[in-house]
Order: structure tokens, then sequence, then C-alpha cells
């Protein structure tokens, strides 16, 4: 019996990773842009709130490109990050995707974040499909 609440536990699990809904890219390309000191707070802000270890973020590569949605500016961010993980160690880089929506105070939103292969190829795809290519991470800074 309790073998059998195991499996359906874990085959529940899995179905919601499978079913885990794919950002939108909006079908619209951005305008690439540098990342000015200023973005860049913003972005390592927001994805370091979400670390265990906010500390440790090691930030890779990080391609932006802005677009206007539906009336709304936003910039669309694509990147890579390791941090320490609960044990203390580095697990290592995790691709990311977010927005930020400098018409509403610079607003940030995280759309997609992890180091599974799953999420890579998410992000990727997203990133790519907004004319952001970042398939390959290269530490870039500790900051």
């Amino acid at each position: 019996m309790r073998k059998t609440v195991q499996l359906l536990l874990v085959a529940s699990l899995c179905g919601c990773v499978a079913a885990a809904p794919r950002p939108d890219s909006g079908g619209q390309r951005v305008d690439p842009i540098p990342i000015p000191l200023a973005l860049e707070e913003i972005i390592t802000t927001g994805i370091r709130q979400r670390l265990p270890d906010p500390a440790s973020a090691r930030f890779g590569k990080m391609l932006a490109g802005e677009r206007t949605l539906n009336g709304r500016k936003e910039i669309v961010v694509c990147g890579f990050v390791n941090g320490r993980d609960s044990s203390g160690s580095y697990g290592g880089d995790q691709a990311f995707i977010a927005k930020v929506y400098p018409d509403s105070g610079s607003s940030f939103e995280l759309v997609a974040m992890g180091g599974a292969s799953e999420t890579r190829r998410l992000v990727d795809s997203s990133c790519g499909a907004a004319g952001l290519t970042i398939s390959v991470s290269s530490p870039k800074t500790q900051l």
C-alpha cells in the first residue's frame, strides 16, 4: 500500500513538471539592447531573491532586448546564474528568463529559472524565439 501511494505521488509530480506552461515570447522578437548598470542591478536583485544563498550568486552570460507588447514596454532578459544550494555547494548554472517593465517602476518578473534540462530547453527556446540566443553559459562575473 505504501509503495502504491509513493508511486502515485511521484507520477503526479512528474505530470506537473511535464505540464508546466511554456513562457510566451509573445510572438514578437525583441530589439537587442546593452545591459546598463541600473538594469543589471534590477536583474541581479530579482534573481538573487529567488536563490537559497543570494550572496553566492555568480552571473554568467546575459542578453536583453526590448519590445512593446499590447501597448506595454518590456525588457526581456535571458541569462545564467550559479549559486550555492542549501547544502552549501554550487549546483551548476541555472538558465533564466525574466522581464522588466520600465513603465511600471522597473518591476521585475521572473518567467522561468532552473538547471534541469527541461527548464534549460524551455528558456533556450523562449529566448531564441524572442531573438536572444543564449544556449552556452560562460561565467561573466561574481556580483
